[in-house]
């Protein structure tokens, strides 16, 4: 999605006509402290986005039977905000070239008072389950912001620190759920499980805080354009649905059960409102803490790699988890699920290190050397961001619709985390088998690679 730095001025102000993070000399005389700027700005912004996202994750506790909404309504409550969120990545990833970086971040940010205040208006006895579905819905624009934010922050930064920059920028922002969550369980120690109109008072002042600082901080880059041939060629790449079916894994892993997680623990466990929210909260910090990491490690010993043991990983802590829910032991259940957000978050990092790695991969096996590799490798992964994260997303909308069934039906937990643990095991034969079986076939003479066409030859992701 970035086009050549040959482009005609735009109208405005903060518009950057120039931008090549690949030059080493122009990212250390300006480039880096530029992308670090907008980076933080960016940062607050979608993490606060992800806060009013998840916001339902929070009002679900402070609906008590007065409320009139049973454990399957709940669950099917809060996977509306993924469906919608899923379904807005998609043109939120456009709109970033198509307004800028920095005026998307504001209009984006300025929307979430949309649902913030209509939470505010509805949230008492009496309304309707179909009024709060469509108020849930709204919050799905929170969900949205994650792809404009990964999408501006990728064109920022040069391929060799894509991996930690975009791993900051998610984590930072993924960690708005356990912040929102902290701040229920505050309202509802203190206040009482009967003022969630609390939780809005906080959040609409910190939304218009948020747009006032992108306006006054962040930078639209007038190179990045939208590409209708990319996202065309992006979403005919097997690539791009691969690496959409393992995101869903992660991603999907991480939002499903920070949105759940807490209606769990009532259901599964007969936590009190305030219980559960004085555990909601641990996955979904620890998980974002950790995705940067995540991201660093795909930066040196490769993202394929790291993805793989990290679903292997999974797959044995769901298995603790499915072995806790069946003996209904709180404790072990709580180290397995726990250790999930974790990997989750774990593998958001290096899974989305992977991107712009395969797609440069990709050039690098057809001949391209240089700014013209880096190029193409920016063009295909910008568009491929916003399909991936946009299917990552709707996991979390399978996490819930699977929970909901697992409790409707058997009135328990264990048939979804069996069915998880599959799942898990699937993405790490995935992973294995197209990115890793054979990248590092064994040495041949080089006189007879010479002689093969460079079309002909595979990509080496091993290391993306």
């Amino acid at each position: 999605m970035t086009a050549p730095n040959t482009t005609a001025a735009r109208k405005g102000g903060r518009w950057i006509e120039q931008w090549d993070p690949e030059d080493e000399t122009f990212w250390k005389e300006k480039g880096e402290k530029i992308a670090t700027r907008n980076l933080w700005f960016s940062i607050l912004s979608e993490h606060i986005g992800f806060s009013i996202w998840s916001l339902w994750s929070v009002m679900v506790l402070f609906m008590g039977p007065e409320y009139g909404v049973d454990p399957a309504g709940k669950f099917f409550l809060v996977a509306m905000p993924t469906l919608v969120g899923g379904i807005l990545r998609v043109p939120y990833t456009f709109a970033v070239a198509r307004f800028g970086g920095r005026n998307w971040t504001i209009v984006s940010a300025v929307l979430l008072l949309v649902p913030a205040i209509a939470a505010a208006m509805v949230m008492k006895p009496g309304t309707s389950y179909t009024t709060f579905m469509v108020v849930a819905a709204l919050t799905g624009v929170g969900g949205g912001n994650f792809a404009s934010s990964m999408t501006n922050i990728n064109s920022f930064y040069p391929l060799r620190k894509k991996g930690w920059a975009l791993g900051l920028n998610a984590g930072g922002g993924n960690i708005g759920v356990p912040v929102i969550q902290l701040i229920g369980l505050l309202v509802i120690g203190t206040a009482g499980a009967a003022h969630p109109r609390v939780v809005l008072g906080v959040y609409i002042p910190l939304i218009v805080v948020a747009a006032l600082l992108a306006a006054l901080f962040m930078d639209n880059l007038a190179p990045v354009r939208n590409d209708g041939g990319a996202a065309r060629e992006a979403a005919r790449d097997a690539h791009t649905w691969i690496m959409s079916f393992l995101y869903i894994g992660t991603f999907g892993s991480f939002i499903g059960y920070s949105f759940a997680f807490g209606l769990v623990l009532q259901n599964q466990f007969d936590r009190t409102p305030l219980q559960a929210a004085s555990l909601t909260f641990i996955g979904p910090l620890l998980g974002s803490l950790i995705r940067p990491i995540g991201g660093r490690l795909a930066d040196t010993y490769g993202g394929a790699r790291i993805t793989l043991w990290n679903f292997a990983a999974m797959s044995a802590a769901a298995v603790v988890v499915v072995f806790a829910s069946a003996e209904k032991s709180l404790g072990v259940f709580l180290v397995g699920f726990i250790a999930l957000f974790v990997l989750s978050g774990l593998g958001n990092g290096s899974t989305y290190k992977m991107i712009p790695g395969i797609f440069q991969a990709k050039a690098v096996a057809r001949g391209l050397t240089g700014e013209e590799a880096a190029a193409y490798g920016r063009r295909l992964s910008g568009a491929a961001m916003g399909l991936i994260g946009a299917v990552g997303a709707l996991g979390g909308l399978g996490i819930n619709l699977a929970f909901r069934e697992s409790f409707l039906n058997a009135h328990t937990g264990t048939p979804a985390f069996v069915s998880f643990l599959v799942f898990y095991a699937l993405c790490s034969v995935v992973t294995w088998a197209v990115y890793l079986r054979g990248a590092r076939p064994a040495a041949r003479p080089a006189a007879a690679e010479a002689q093969e066409p460079q079309s002909a030859r595979q990509p080496a992701y091993a290391d993306v």
